[in-house]
């Protein structure tokens, strides 16, 4: 049976192994996905629940994001010393739990609330699981093993989001997080049966892993994620209003657009994982303006069903084209804080998950309409090309160490 060699342990790792590590990990982000995106397609079903507004139900999944943006940093230099394997276990738990608090809070601000605190471990577990992932196999392979990973979160989209939107719709919107419960529980079985032990760094430690953050090409990343992402879910947020409200396709049919929005982010993570590995910088700088295009052909074409149901599986799959390069970019700009600056990958796309809810729900709001969330995405990724452009300006006077 062929090996890969793990540069962290020095000792093979079998193909079969390798690939259920892998598996183990990425169901680990099906579990996240499906409690992150599942919300979206159940925002009508939650406002009737709770008696609120829309803005008011798009500020749940922004207490969500913000909980990842807080956790990601804080978690990950906290079980800086702690092994691996260990870490992502005990995230898996700490995510598995709060969900469950989800489905028996009582009331719109005890929702708030436990959304916040489900958001804590999600990227602090994304990245940990991107760092065992790409220490599993030679340094060419990073791009792939990383987008592997990631996977999980696009697969929920094509298989987890549409069955636990169904569920929501047909016997309530609650048993959405008793579903991920149930996936967090088989993640948790998986990753400590599968993912080999790996010993924390012997220098490892919470200063050095703060280190990453006097880094510029590190905020620089981080600010190409919350810009040139927030158009991604300023759209995805709103993807049930726009597709029943102008496209008039039936609120049965949800759960399908859904599932086509995941089939695209399955290919464009795929595609994106290749790409990096063959230039990090050179998919930033294509991705990001074909994300602009996808943006405004979807506030086009989101008045016919069949334009809408083509352009969801575009928008999905140039969204998630980007995050495996954003990831790799991270770790490469601080080899020596892997942990937290893979983890600030996903604080960074939670911000943007934010801040597109917020950008979205505000000129819903103002009364400009259901596709002015794409029109004001299609803007947020040309600046984030323009903060990739002087990330690559600067590394030309100021390469990234080895």
């Amino acid at each position: 049976m062929s090996s890969v060699l793990s540069p962290s342990t020095a000792t093979p790792v079998k193909t079969h192994s390798l690939g259920m590590a892998i598996f183990a990990l990425a169901m680990g982000g099906v579990g996240i996905g499906v409690t992150e995106f599942t919300m979206m397609g159940l925002l009508k079903e939650v406002e009737q629940g709770l008696g609120i507004t829309t803005p008011q139900a798009g500020h749940l999944i922004s207490a969500y994001a913000l909980g990842v943006v807080v956790g990601a940093p804080l978690l990950a230099a906290v079980g800086a010393k702690l092994p691996r394997k260990k870490l992502a276990l005990g995230l898996l738990l700490f995510f598995t739990v709060a969900n469950l608090a989800s489905f028996i809070a009582p009331d719109y601000g005890s929702m708030l609330v436990s959304r916040f605190a489900a958001g804590l471990p999600h990227g602090a577990f994304f990245g940990v699981a991107a760092v065992i992932a790409a220490s599993l196999v030679p340094p060419t392979r990073r791009g792939w093993a990383i987008s592997m990973v990631m996977a999980g979160l696009s697969v929920s989209n094509v298989v987890g989001v549409p069955f636990a939107t169904w569920l929501g719709q047909t016997f309530g919107w609650r048993l959405l997080f008793v579903l991920v419960g149930a996936i967090g529980l088989l993640a948790l079985a998986m990753v400590w049966k599968f993912v080999p032990f790996q010993h924390a760094h012997p220098d490892a430690s919470i200063r050095r892993e703060l280190g990453a953050l006097k880094r510029l090409q590190v905020w620089l990343a981080l600010l190409v994620g919350i810009v040139g992402f927030g158009g991604f879910f300023a759209t995805y947020t709103y993807i049930a209003h726009t597709m029943t409200a102008v496209a008039g396709i039936p609120s049965a049919l949800i759960p399908l657009v859904v599932a086509l929005y995941g089939l695209g982010m399955v290919a464009g993570n795929i595609v994106g994982g290749r790409l990096a590995d063959k230039s990090v910088m050179g998919t930033l700088y294509r991705v990001l303006p074909a994300i602009a295009v996808a943006l405004v052909v979807y506030a086009l074409a989101a008045h016919w069903q069949w334009s809408a149901m083509v352009m969801v599986f575009v928008v999905g799959a140039s969204g998630s084209m980007l995050i495996p390069a954003l990831q790799t970019r991270l770790l490469d700009a601080s080899p020596d804080a892997p942990s937290l600056a893979s983890s600030l990958n996903h604080a960074a796309l939670n911000v943007a998950n934010a801040l597109g809810a917020f950008l979205g729900g505000l000129v819903i709001a103002l009364g400009w309409g259901f596709v002015a969330p794409a029109l004001v995405g299609a803007v947020l990724a040309v600046l984030g090309f323009g903060v990739a452009l002087v990330s690559g300006l600067l590394e030309r006077k100021r390469p990234l160490a080895a």
